[in-house]
Order: C-alpha cells, then sequence, then structure tokens
C-alpha cells in the first residue's frame, strides 16, 4: 500500500470526525499552548489565544493579536496558569458492541483527553456508532476501525485468509486485526491480498511468523511488543507463552539495541500496551490496584476476575522473572526510541487493569520509567499518530480539527499532570470540568 494512499484514507477517517452541527465559536486566552510540532526547547507558547470556529482551530496568537477576529457571543475560557495541548490518541483500544457500553467507554475515552481511538476488535455495529459520534449526537472520539479478527480458526488457510481481506475490505473497515495462530503459509496470503487491496493489518505477531517476517511484510503496527522477547530468547526457546515472560532464562539482551534498529528500519511502529503487562506482572498487589482512583468505574463482579488474574499470576510466575521480564520491555521501549521513535501511544483498553481512558495515562508514565522525557512520551500520542498517519489531525495547528486538551499542569515537566484534565475538547464541543465529573458519577456502578 502506497504511503500516499495511506495518508489519504487516515486523512478521511480523521477529519470525518467533525459533527454536522455548528459548534459555537471558543476561544482560549492567555493560556500556555503546548505545540508537540516543534523541538521540546521551544514547544511552550505563554500567554497565547487559540480561537476554535466549526470545530477547527482559526487562529493562533500571542496577547491580544486574535480580538478583532473572536466572534460575538464566543465562549471564553481563562487559560491563565493552564496548559493546551492536543488531545491524546489512544492507539490500541476496544470498543464494546452493546450500545450503552460502548457510549459509556467512548466517553471515557474522551474524558481522560483521547480525542483519536483506534479499535483493535472491529464489529459491524462500530460504524454506525461512529457515524453518530461523527453527527455529534453522542460524544466520542474520532474512531479508525479494524474489522473482525484474523487468527487460527478465521484464517487458517491461505484462501480462507485472502478471501477475508477482501470481504473487510468491501465492508469498509480501516485496516485488518491479526491475533495469534495464523499459520505462516495462511499469512502470506494474507498480507499480498491486503498489498493488492490496499488494506494495512496490525496487531499480533503469529509464532509461524515471527518478528522478522512480520517487519518483512510492513505489519502497520506491531502491538504488544509481541514477538520481541521470543525473537530475543532464540528459536529454541520452548514456547512462548503471555508474550514471552516463560522464556527469562533464553533472553539475551544484549540483542536488543540491534533488533529494536531492525524493525525501525523496516518501518514497522510499535504500540506497546507496556502498562498492560505490568499490570499483570508488576509488583502491585490486587489490594493495592483495588484502590486505585478509576477501579470506582468497575463493576465489582469485573474487578474480582481481575483480582484472580493477578493473584494467579504471582503465583505461576517468580518474583526475579517477573521484574526481568517488565525490565527488559522498557528496555526494548527505550531502544525503539533511540533506534528513530517509532512508538505509537497504546494501553490496550478495556482490558484487565486497564479502565478506558485512564489507562492511557498509566501508559505515558510507562514509557518515562523506561527512560523516556515527557515530550518523546507525549508526542507517541500526537505528532508520532500523525507522522505514523501521514495526517496533521492531532496538532494545535491552524485548520487543524479541535481536539484539545485544557490541563492544570505542565505534562512536559511532570507526565503525572495529564491527568489534571481542567476540560477536554472533541471537534470543537468544550467540555468542562464539572461537566466530565459529573458524567463521570454517572457512570459509577449502582
Amino acid at each position: 500500500m502506497s504511503v500516499s494512499r495511506i495518508a489519504i484514507v487516515a486523512l478521511v477517517v480523521l477529519t470525518a470526525g467533525q459533527p454536522t452541527a455548528q459548534q459555537p465559536a471558543v476561544v482560549f486566552e492567555h493560556v500556555t499552548r503546548i505545540s508537540m510540532d516543534r523541538l521540546p526547547a521551544a514547544a511552550t507558547d505563554a500567554d497565547a489565544t487559540v480561537l476554535i470556529q466549526n470545530g477547527v482551530v482559526t487562529g493562533i496568537g500571542s496577547g491580544t493579536a486574535l480580538s478583532s477576529k473572536i466572534p460575538a457571543g464566543a465562549l471564553r475560557i481563562d487559560g491563565r496558569g493552564k496548559f493546551l495541548m492536543p488531545a491524546l490518541a489512544e492507539m490500541h483500544a476496544h470498543i464494546p458492541t452493546d450500545p450503552a457500553e460502548a457510549e459509556r467507554v467512548l466517553f471515557m475515552y474522551v474524558a481522560n483527553g483521547i480525542g483519536t481511538i483506534r479499535s483493535m476488535l472491529g464489529d459491524p455495529s462500530h460504524f454506525r456508532l461512529r457515524e453518530r459520534v461523527m453527527r455529534g449526537e453522542i460524544i466520542g472520539p474520532t474512531m479508525i476501525l479494524s474489522g473482525p479478527s484474523f487468527n487460527g480458526q478465521t484464517a487458517g488457510m491461505p484462501a480462507a485468509a485472502a478471501s477475508r481481506v477482501m470481504e473487510q475490505k468491501k465492508a469498509g473497515y480501516d485496516f485488518l486485526k491479526i491475533h495469534p495462530g495464523i499459520p505462516l503459509t495462511a499469512f502470506n496470503a494474507l498480507a499480498a491480498a491486503a498489498d493488492k487491496a490496499a488494506i494495512r493489518f496490525a496487531g499480533h505477531v503469529p509464532a509461524e511468523v515471527g518478528l522478522q517476517r512480520a517487519a518483512q511484510a510492513k505489519f502497520w503496527t506491531i502491538d504488544h511488543l509481541d514477538g520481541y522477547v521470543e525473537a530475543l530468547a532464540g528459536p529454541r526457546a520452548p514456547a512462548s507463552q503471555n508474550f514471552g515472560v516463560n522464556l527469562m532464562a533464553h533472553v539475551e539482551e544484549a540483542r536488543i539495541a540491534s533488533l529494536a534498529k531492525e524493525t525501525t528500519a523496516a518501518g514497522v511502529w510499535n504500540v506497546p500496551t507496556q502498562i498492560l503487562l505490568e499490570n499483570w506482572y508488576g509488583p502491585d498487589s490486587p489490594e493495592a490496584m483495588l484502590r486505585r482512583p478509576e477501579m470506582q468505574y468497575v463493576r465489582p463482579a469485573e474487578s474480582a476476575q481481575w483480582v484472580a488474574i493477578k493473584r494467579d499470576n504471582l503465583a505461576d510466575v517468580s518474583a526475579k522473572d517477573r521484574a526481568r521480564f517488565v525490565s527488559i520491555r522498557r528496555r526494548l521501549i527505550k531502544a525503539l526510541q533511540d533506534a528513530g521513535g517509532l512508538l505509537l501511544l497504546g494501553s490496550d483498553a478495556p482490558q484487565v487493569w486497564n479502565v478506558p481512558g485512564f489507562s492511557i495515562h498509566r501508559e505515558l508514565a510507562s514509557y518515562v520509567d523506561s527512560g523516556l522525557t515527557p515530550f518523546q512520551a507525549l508526542a507517541t500520542g500526537t505528532r508520532n499518530v500523525d507522522a505514523h498517519l501521514g495526517t496533521t489531525a492531532l496538532q494545535t495547528l491552524p485548520r487543524a480539527r479541535a481536539n484539545l486538551v485544557l490541563l492544570d499542569g505542565n505534562p512536559l515537566e511532570n507526565i503525572a499532570n495529564t491527568t489534571r484534565i481542567a476540560g477536554v475538547m472533541v471537534g470543537g464541543r468544550w467540555i468542562p470540568k464539572a461537566e466530565i465529573d459529573r458524567r463521570l458519577a454517572e457512570m459509577r456502578p449502582r
């Protein structure tokens, strides 16, 4: 699939989310603007004015430079002491198929400053949901939609894999989701059919495919860092379990840098979902994890399942192997950043211990813990996504779609400040903190 074709598809998807009903003009005044399209040292503009009309950024100035362009009746937002940055992208999201639950999850993404999601397990109902967001009927982020899963059952033979590619292309999905279990022969047929149909594929690296073939086939993204630990362990290692947590005795850490350089040179992007694996195998006890603020939005039956999973993981894998597994994955993230930075923000939510929206802030923190600067971590969910898609939709720039988040603290100084949300704008619709808090309160399980 050509780069130009990718850019056209992405641009259509990302600009289609603007509601048809016009939104009132909004102006942020005296705000510190964070511009992710610059070098880190020049990323902030103090005392900025940002004007949004009809869901698009129409003016950026300093002080009162835009005063004459602000229309009467515009909503004025005092940005003194606050920071305005592009809304983030969650590049490994899931959307429920139940309509009511889907609306709930979409708002939780937006409430946490996420303006774009990439759905990683599609369903025909998601087209209707995306249309409702586009029309402004419900609040939600821009959605990039995968089709239903390609796996050992649905794409176990070459003919079936190729046929499924054409079916999903015809249905209108934006890309294909790869799950484990696909034999190499079927994957090769899938990749050839996808290239012919000009549709990308992303997700897991099936065991028979392996990291080298995945890079050669130009995976759109490798998610979960799948295949990396297995490649570090080599072909003589036992069969991998849970992304290679059982392979710690076989891993050659000296190969991390070269492996990162090889996949980066192939132009393959990675969506680490690091916090998912740290939730599974990190040192925090399930009792401590239950006290996380976002757990108030999780149903008791579901949280009980998460506790059981965590306890099983703690019992099944030694503390030494768990610590090394987390450490190796963090080293991989840093090595990929150093090799060219083809990293995209994604946490995998809803998922075990990953509450939609809230988990993206924990994912960002895990990147900083891996050695990235706060600017580099934020780039994975903003400028990197634009570079990956060939758009400027995730920047605070003139003519860009107005997906923005207003913060009470500077995230370039402390990545935890991404949680200090004063309000979110999606498609020009301003949602202040009071409304966010009210809606989230209604989403607590009764």
